[in-house]
């Protein structure tokens, strides 16, 4: 492995093209005697003055694939919040938000140009693991102990303006994504336009 490495790093290609330079140095007569030396020494110089390797760069997933991991962690996520009993309001709230990120994550276009945007990937990936389920979570824990203690802020407004929060950034996350392929079509038209009048 370590061999094979070798023989395709940038060292030995310079060495070895300096070392050709050796050769034909041998073969005009240059070299004389001492040819094995010249070969020798030029391979070495080759080798020394070529630039040091890079180590490769990290595998990352690439956007749709992490689209796709979002995609059954959402699914995941909707198993959750069937369980969970809410009030109206917020269900329907909550239902509302849903369909949208359920939107925003379907294959198709929209999920292709969200695919070329690593912080719209990021936003939504923070809803539907994060903010979403702690939302939700800390509402049924909070109504418990409301439950036994009552006379307090009622839950319910905290998840309503959470789930209401989460809703205008996802709402903002589409019109950006909406923005962005309008701008794209309008280059391409300009573009179509250009090439017309040049030819």
């Amino acid at each position: 492995m370590a061999i094979s490495r070798y023989l395709e790093s940038r060292k030995n290609i310079a060495g070895s093209a300096c070392g050709l330079v050796g050769l034909a140095l041998t073969f005009t007569g240059v070299a004389g005697p001492y040819w094995p030396v010249v070969v020798a020494g030029l391979y070495g110089a080759g080798a020394l003055i070529a630039p040091p390797e890079r180590p490769p760069l990290p595998n990352f997933p690439d956007p749709s694939a992490q689209l796709e991991e979002l995609r059954g962690d959402f699914a995941q996520l909707g198993d959750y919040l069937a369980e969970v009993d809410l009030p109206p309001a917020s269900a329907g709230r909550l239902t509302e938000l849903t369909d949208l990120l359920a939107a925003l994550l379907a294959a198709g276009w929209v999920a292709e140009v969200l695919a070329q945007d690593p912080e719209g990937v990021h936003t939504l990936s923070r809803a539907v693991r994060q903010d979403i389920p702690e939302a939700v979570d800390s509402f049924v824990r909070t109504r418990w102990w409301t439950r036994m203690a009552p006379g307090s802020e009622p839950p319910e407004r905290h998840l309503q303006r959470q789930l209401t929060l989460l809703q205008e950034e996802a709402e903002r996350l589409a019109v950006a994504l909406r923005e962005t392929e309008a701008r794209r079509q309008e280059s391409h038209t300009r573009y179509l336009e250009d090439r017309g009048r040049a030819n």
